[in-house]
Protein backbone atom coordinates (compact mmCIF):
# COMPACT_ATOMS: atom_id res chain seq x y z
CA UNK A 1 0.00 0.00 0.00
CA UNK A 2 1.16 3.51 -0.80
CA UNK A 3 0.85 6.37 1.67
CA UNK A 4 -0.90 9.67 0.97
CA UNK A 5 2.31 11.56 0.16
CA UNK A 6 3.23 8.97 -2.46
CA UNK A 7 -0.27 9.09 -3.94
CA UNK A 8 -0.28 12.90 -4.09
CA UNK A 9 3.15 12.95 -5.70
CA UNK A 10 1.93 10.53 -8.36
CA UNK A 11 -1.12 12.70 -9.01
CA UNK A 12 1.04 15.82 -9.29
CA UNK A 13 3.44 14.18 -11.75
CA UNK A 14 0.69 12.63 -13.85
CA UNK A 15 -1.28 15.86 -14.10
CA UNK A 16 1.90 17.78 -14.89
CA UNK A 17 2.58 15.44 -17.82
CA UNK A 18 -1.02 15.60 -19.05
CA UNK A 19 -1.01 19.39 -19.22
CA UNK A 20 2.60 19.74 -20.40
CA UNK A 21 2.05 17.49 -23.40
CA UNK A 22 -1.63 18.30 -23.97
CA UNK A 23 -1.28 22.08 -23.90
CA UNK A 24 2.17 21.82 -25.45
CA UNK A 25 0.67 20.04 -28.46
CA UNK A 26 -1.67 22.99 -29.03
CA UNK A 27 1.30 25.37 -28.98
CA UNK A 28 3.28 23.14 -31.37
CA UNK A 29 0.36 23.13 -33.78
CA UNK A 30 0.46 26.95 -33.91
CA UNK A 31 4.25 27.31 -34.04
CA UNK A 32 4.93 29.16 -37.33
CA UNK A 33 8.18 27.29 -38.00
CA UNK A 34 6.69 23.83 -37.51
CA UNK A 35 6.59 21.87 -40.75
CA UNK A 36 4.47 19.12 -39.20
CA UNK A 37 1.40 20.76 -37.68
CA UNK A 38 -0.48 18.24 -35.57
CA UNK A 39 -4.03 19.27 -36.35
CA UNK A 40 -7.10 18.37 -34.32
CA UNK A 41 -6.52 14.63 -34.56
CA UNK A 42 -2.87 14.92 -33.57
CA UNK A 43 -3.57 17.13 -30.56
CA UNK A 44 -6.29 14.76 -29.30
CA UNK A 45 -4.00 11.79 -29.87
CA UNK A 46 -1.19 13.39 -27.83
CA UNK A 47 -3.65 14.17 -25.03
CA UNK A 48 -5.03 10.63 -24.99
CA UNK A 49 -1.65 8.93 -25.27
CA UNK A 50 -0.27 10.94 -22.38
CA UNK A 51 -3.22 9.89 -20.23
CA UNK A 52 -2.79 6.25 -21.26
CA UNK A 53 0.92 6.29 -20.40
CA UNK A 54 0.51 8.07 -17.08
CA UNK A 55 -2.35 5.81 -15.95
CA UNK A 56 -0.28 2.77 -16.89
CA UNK A 57 2.81 4.14 -15.13
CA UNK A 58 1.31 5.65 -11.99
CA UNK A 59 -2.23 4.34 -11.71
CA UNK A 60 -1.26 1.57 -9.30
CA UNK A 61 -0.03 4.21 -6.87
CA UNK A 62 -2.80 6.82 -6.78
CA UNK A 63 -5.55 5.43 -8.97
CA UNK A 64 -4.36 7.48 -11.93
CA UNK A 65 -6.90 10.29 -11.77
CA UNK A 66 -4.94 13.37 -12.92
CA UNK A 67 -8.31 15.07 -13.23
CA UNK A 68 -10.65 16.53 -10.55
CA UNK A 69 -13.61 15.14 -12.51
CA UNK A 70 -12.33 11.59 -12.07
CA UNK A 71 -11.55 12.25 -8.43
CA UNK A 72 -15.09 13.44 -7.73
CA UNK A 73 -16.34 10.12 -9.09
CA UNK A 74 -14.23 8.37 -6.47
CA UNK A 75 -15.49 10.74 -3.79
CA UNK A 76 -19.19 10.22 -4.53
CA UNK A 77 -18.69 6.45 -4.40
CA UNK A 78 -16.83 6.77 -1.08
CA UNK A 79 -13.56 5.47 -2.46
CA UNK A 80 -11.92 8.70 -1.31
CA UNK A 81 -12.80 10.71 1.78
CA UNK A 82 -13.39 14.43 1.58
CA UNK A 83 -9.98 15.44 2.94
CA UNK A 84 -8.10 13.20 0.51
CA UNK A 85 -10.32 14.40 -2.35
CA UNK A 86 -9.42 18.02 -1.63
CA UNK A 87 -5.74 17.05 -1.37
CA UNK A 88 -5.96 15.32 -4.78
CA UNK A 89 -7.54 18.43 -6.29
CA UNK A 90 -4.86 20.71 -4.84
CA UNK A 91 -1.97 18.70 -6.25
CA UNK A 92 -3.72 18.21 -9.58
CA UNK A 93 -4.14 21.97 -9.96
CA UNK A 94 -0.56 22.51 -8.76
CA UNK A 95 0.79 20.05 -11.30
CA UNK A 96 -1.24 21.63 -14.08
CA UNK A 97 -0.05 25.11 -13.11
CA UNK A 98 3.60 24.07 -12.89
CA UNK A 99 3.41 22.49 -16.35
CA UNK A 100 1.77 25.59 -17.82
CA UNK A 101 4.31 27.99 -16.34
CA UNK A 102 7.15 25.80 -17.59
CA UNK A 103 5.67 25.84 -21.10
CA UNK A 104 5.32 29.60 -20.87
CA UNK A 105 9.00 29.96 -19.96
CA UNK A 106 10.31 27.92 -22.90
CA UNK A 107 7.87 28.51 -25.78
CA UNK A 108 8.28 31.71 -27.84
CA UNK A 109 5.92 34.47 -26.68
CA UNK A 110 4.24 34.94 -30.05
CA UNK A 111 3.40 31.23 -30.21
CA UNK A 112 1.90 30.72 -26.76
CA UNK A 113 0.08 34.05 -26.82
CA UNK A 114 -1.64 33.11 -30.09
CA UNK A 115 -3.35 30.17 -28.36
CA UNK A 116 -3.33 31.47 -24.77
CA UNK A 117 -0.82 28.72 -23.90
CA UNK A 118 -3.24 26.04 -25.02
CA UNK A 119 -6.10 27.20 -22.80
CA UNK A 120 -9.34 25.59 -24.06
CA UNK A 121 -11.45 28.11 -25.98
CA UNK A 122 -15.03 28.31 -27.20
CA UNK A 123 -16.11 28.49 -30.83
CA UNK A 124 -17.50 31.95 -31.47
CA UNK A 125 -21.06 30.68 -31.98
CA UNK A 126 -21.13 28.20 -29.07
CA UNK A 127 -23.08 28.98 -25.88
CA UNK A 128 -21.96 28.35 -22.31
CA UNK A 129 -24.88 25.98 -21.72
CA UNK A 130 -23.96 23.95 -24.80
CA UNK A 131 -20.36 23.98 -23.63
CA UNK A 132 -21.26 22.63 -20.19
CA UNK A 133 -23.37 19.88 -21.75
CA UNK A 134 -20.66 18.86 -24.22
CA UNK A 135 -17.89 18.91 -21.62
CA UNK A 136 -20.19 17.07 -19.20
CA UNK A 137 -21.19 14.30 -21.60
CA UNK A 138 -17.67 13.64 -22.88
CA UNK A 139 -16.31 13.61 -19.32
CA UNK A 140 -19.15 11.31 -18.25
CA UNK A 141 -17.96 8.65 -20.68
CA UNK A 142 -14.33 9.19 -19.71
CA UNK A 143 -15.12 8.58 -16.03
CA UNK A 144 -17.47 5.71 -16.91
CA UNK A 145 -14.53 4.11 -18.73
CA UNK A 146 -12.33 4.60 -15.67
CA UNK A 147 -14.84 2.76 -13.47
CA UNK A 148 -15.56 0.05 -16.04
CA UNK A 149 -11.92 -0.81 -16.80
CA UNK A 150 -9.94 0.20 -13.71
CA UNK A 151 -12.27 0.13 -10.70
CA UNK A 152 -14.47 -2.86 -11.55
CA UNK A 153 -12.43 -5.94 -10.58
CA UNK A 154 -14.51 -8.11 -12.93
CA UNK A 155 -13.51 -6.13 -16.01
CA UNK A 156 -11.83 -8.10 -18.77
CA UNK A 157 -9.91 -4.96 -19.74
CA UNK A 158 -8.33 -4.23 -16.36
CA UNK A 159 -4.81 -5.11 -17.53
CA UNK A 160 -5.11 -2.52 -20.31
CA UNK A 161 -7.21 0.04 -18.43
CA UNK A 162 -4.72 2.81 -19.17
CA UNK A 163 -5.11 2.27 -22.91
CA UNK A 164 -8.91 2.28 -22.71
CA UNK A 165 -8.95 5.43 -20.59
CA UNK A 166 -6.55 7.18 -22.94
CA UNK A 167 -8.63 6.28 -25.99
CA UNK A 168 -11.77 7.54 -24.25
CA UNK A 169 -10.06 10.85 -23.51
CA UNK A 170 -8.77 11.17 -27.07
CA UNK A 171 -12.23 10.49 -28.53
CA UNK A 172 -13.90 12.98 -26.21
CA UNK A 173 -11.27 15.60 -27.01
CA UNK A 174 -11.62 14.96 -30.74
CA UNK A 175 -15.37 15.64 -30.64
CA UNK A 176 -15.35 18.53 -28.17
CA UNK A 177 -12.23 20.40 -29.27
CA UNK A 178 -13.77 22.32 -32.19
CA UNK A 179 -16.46 23.71 -29.87
CA UNK A 180 -14.97 24.00 -26.35
CA UNK A 181 -11.31 23.10 -26.72
CA UNK A 182 -12.01 19.62 -25.36
CA UNK A 183 -10.65 19.89 -21.82
CA UNK A 184 -12.73 17.17 -20.09
CA UNK A 185 -10.69 18.14 -17.05
CA UNK A 186 -10.81 21.27 -14.86
CA UNK A 187 -7.04 21.08 -14.31
CA UNK A 188 -6.43 21.05 -18.07
CA UNK A 189 -8.25 24.39 -18.29
CA UNK A 190 -6.98 25.87 -15.02
CA UNK A 191 -3.21 25.56 -15.47
CA UNK A 192 -2.89 27.27 -18.87
CA UNK A 193 -5.55 29.85 -17.92
CA UNK A 194 -3.58 30.80 -14.81
CA UNK A 195 -0.27 31.08 -16.66
CA UNK A 196 -1.72 33.03 -19.59
CA UNK A 197 -4.33 35.05 -17.62
CA UNK A 198 -7.01 33.87 -20.01
CA UNK A 199 -10.18 33.15 -18.00
CA UNK A 200 -12.95 33.26 -20.60
CA UNK A 201 -15.74 30.75 -19.89
CA UNK A 202 -13.62 29.20 -17.13
CA UNK A 203 -16.68 28.12 -15.12
CA UNK A 204 -17.80 25.82 -17.92
CA UNK A 205 -14.67 23.70 -17.49
CA UNK A 206 -15.52 23.12 -13.84
CA UNK A 207 -19.29 22.68 -13.91
CA UNK A 208 -19.50 20.42 -16.97
CA UNK A 209 -16.69 17.95 -16.20
CA UNK A 210 -17.40 17.76 -12.46
CA UNK A 211 -21.10 17.07 -13.11
CA UNK A 212 -20.22 14.44 -15.70
CA UNK A 213 -17.69 12.75 -13.41
CA UNK A 214 -20.08 12.80 -10.45
CA UNK A 215 -22.90 11.21 -12.44
CA UNK A 216 -20.68 8.60 -14.08
CA UNK A 217 -19.21 7.43 -10.78
CA UNK A 218 -22.59 7.36 -9.07
CA UNK A 219 -24.28 5.52 -11.94
CA UNK A 220 -21.63 2.83 -12.39
CA UNK A 221 -21.33 2.22 -8.67
CA UNK A 222 -25.10 2.04 -8.20
CA UNK A 223 -25.93 -0.18 -11.16
CA UNK A 224 -22.95 -2.38 -11.92
CA UNK A 225 -20.65 -2.85 -8.96
CA UNK A 226 -21.31 -5.62 -6.51
CA UNK A 227 -22.23 -4.55 -3.00
CA UNK A 228 -20.70 -6.18 0.04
Amino acid sequence: MYNLVQKLTAELLGTFALIFFGAGAVCVDWYPHSSNALGLFGISLVYGLTMAIMVSALGHISGGHFNPAITIGFWVTKRLNTVDTIAYWVVQLAGASAAAFLLKSIIPDDTWRAVALGTPMFAHDFTRLSGMILEGVTTFFLVLTVFATSVDERSFFRPVAGFAIGVSLALGSLVASPFTGGALNPARAFGPALASSHWQNWGVYWVGPLAGGFLAGFLYDSLFLKKA
